[in-house]
């Protein structure tokens, strides 16, 4: 019964997160609180994701050449640490590992854009409004260009529209606009294992919504408002870096749904379809093309001297 007040714990946690990928990651944790062995196949398909998701960061590295540097986002985003980087699947990106990464680049002078490759089901609400904002500062220094490379769902689509273009591949999906926990009610499974919880606490409300008793109206009022806060946060980041109105976000785009690519470019969710190498051809053609019609530090300083 331990591991299943800790998956109740878990799900109670606000998350912008495709559903089905939230169920797979809880029955994860269920797992690890039962104690549960893991069987030889499953491991070997930890080691062989553990190691295709290396493998794909070390080439998305080989992809920055020149002045563009590819910054990746995959798997479950998390606020701190790599929580399922050792589970079966996609692994995860620390917000506040990204946000380091990208002030890294905007430091450095050799790197003029910068390509943001995403791989994302979503993942929690904490850390992500700060992640989008970061990126939207980040345009006022160098273009951050964004492509759902396939996807881009629930926070990763809130992160994708901080930046100054937005793209998605042929087969891929965008969306999952939206917010949601989950409370679990377990009293009368402990009743029947004989087991009678008493809280003692301190604080009208410090423990509405434990999972030890059924949920009153206002407690799911108050889990609904948390909901209602990060949706109205999330919906605005959306139509400010969509440029455009919010009540087209909430009754467009998907409603809470992930969209395909032409669904997407016509619901204005993207600039456009296309796919990696597309996106990072364009970007070197802009660079050469500003390059070309910028003069050098050099040449603008032979110029200056010219007109003493």
């Amino acid at each position: 019964m331990n591991h299943q007040l800790l998956v109740a714990e878990f799900l109670a946690t606000p998350w912008a997160l495709m559903p089905e990928r939230l169920h797979a990651l809880a029955g994860v944790v269920m797992r690890w609180s039962a104690g549960a062995a893991v069987p030889p196949e499953a491991m070997t398909q930890i080691q062989a994701d553990r190691e295709a998701r290396q493998a794909r960061r070390q080439a998305t590295a080989a992809q920055s050449t020149g002045s563009i540097a590819v910054l990746p986002l995959y798997g479950v985003i998390t606020q701190r640490g790599n929580m399922v980087d050792d589970v079966s699947g996609p692994g995860s990106t620390s917000t506040q590992q990204f946000t380091a990464a990208l002030r890294t680049l905007l430091a450095d002078e050799s790197v003029s854009q910068i390509l943001i490759d995403i791989d994302s089901p979503g993942g929690s609400v904490y850390g992500v409004a700060e992640l989008a904002d970061e990126i939207q500062s980040a345009r006022a220094q160098k273009p951050v260009v964004a492509i759902a490379n396939s996807l881009a769902a629930s926070a990763a689509y809130w992160i994708g529209c901080a930046a100054s273009e937005f793209y998605v591949t042929p087969g891929g999906e965008v969306g999952s606009i939206g917010v949601w926990q989950a409370h679990q009610d377990f009293s009368k499974a402990l009743e029947e294992a004989g087991v009678k919880t008493t809280l003692i606490s301190a604080g009208k409300y410090k423990v509405e919504g434990n999972p030890y008793s059924a949920l009153d109206e206002e407690a799911q009022a108050f889990m609904q408002s948390r909901v209602d806060d990060y949706y109205a946060a999330f919906t605005k980041a959306v139509a400010k870096g969509r440029g455009v109105p919010i009540s087209q976000v909430r009754e467009g785009m998907g409603l809470g749904r992930v969209l395909g690519a032409d669904a997407a470019v016509q619901q204005s969710m993207v600039d456009g379809v296309a796919t990696f190498d597309e996106v990072l051809s364009r970007m070197r053609r802009a660079a050469k093309s500003t390059a070309t019609a910028s003069p050098s530090r050099l040449q603008r300083a032979k110029q200056s001297l010219a007109l003493l």
